[in-house]
């Protein structure tokens, strides 16, 4: 049976780069040279439309050569049913997973990825991977049936991570949010994603790739927080 294979980036843009621009060359990698049919999930897209989304990421990914198709709520389970291949974009986590469950793809997802079906996320499409999510930054702008994600991987996820207390502003950082989390839900991990950084897991092996290091963060059995740099390139198979 094929193992899953899944490309998980912390955002659609590095720095200054253009929308997928660093995005592109790992996707090609990742798919292979045979021209695929690609589900686009669009639905965390909430200031565009469904069909202005998947043009922009087509735009984007235009020298891939893949024919990419748009998961639109009507045909959301024959779209994905028929697809070589399953993208998720960016933007609201809550309206994403409210959209899956609305359309009832979401098991329809887990079991094509399970399946060897190829999954590649970005930002709100990376969170779904995780069994919750809990540990999204964005705002809960709509209410999905659960929190409950695809859990693809057993930990949790946080794209975009960033951990600057700016000087005056008296809110929390996004370490005091993640750790917070661990608080009220032991036992789980957290694996943080800077932006320029990706999980790839092919051949059973997830490693952790990109420009930076990404960050662990877990709670032992004291309730102490533990902090761990995940190097780039580094194998984090052990996680799974």
């Amino acid at each position: 049976m094929p193992s899953p294979r899944i490309l998980t980036f912390s955002s659609s843009r590095v720095a200054n780069g253009g929308y997928l621009e660093s995005a592109a060359p790992i996707i090609k990698a990742f798919l292979g040279d045979k021209t695929l049919t690609i589900a686009f999930i669009p639905f965390a897209g909430v200031a565009t439309t469904y069909e202005a989304y998947t043009e922009k990421v087509r735009s984007a990914l235009a020298e891939l050569g893949h024919n990419i198709i748009t998961v639109l709520p009507e045909n959301a389970k024959s779209t994905i049913a028929k697809a070589d291949a399953i993208m998720v974009g960016g933007g609201n986590t809550f309206k994403l997973l409210a959209e899956i469950y609305k359309a009832k793809v979401l098991d329809l997802i887990r079991d094509k990825v399970s399946e060897g079906t190829p999954y590649i996320g970005w930002s709100a499409g990376s969170n779904i991977t995780g069994p919750t999510i809990g540990t999204t930054n964005d705002m809960p702008i709509v209410e999905p049936k659960s929190f409950n994600a695809l859990g693809l991987f057993p930990f949790q996820l946080n794209p975009h991570y960033f951990n600057y207390k700016i000087p005056g502003h008296n809110g929390e950082t996004r370490y005091d949010r993640l750790t917070e989390f661990l608080i009220e839900n032991p036992g789980i991990s957290i694996v943080c994603l800077p932006e320029g950084t990706a999980l790839l897991f092919e051949n059973n092996v997830l490693h952790l790739i990109g420009e930076s290091a990404g960050i662990l963060l877990q709670m032992d059995e004291q309730q102490a927080f533990i902090q761990t740099e995940i190097a780039s390139g580094e194998d984090i198979t052990w996680l799974l």
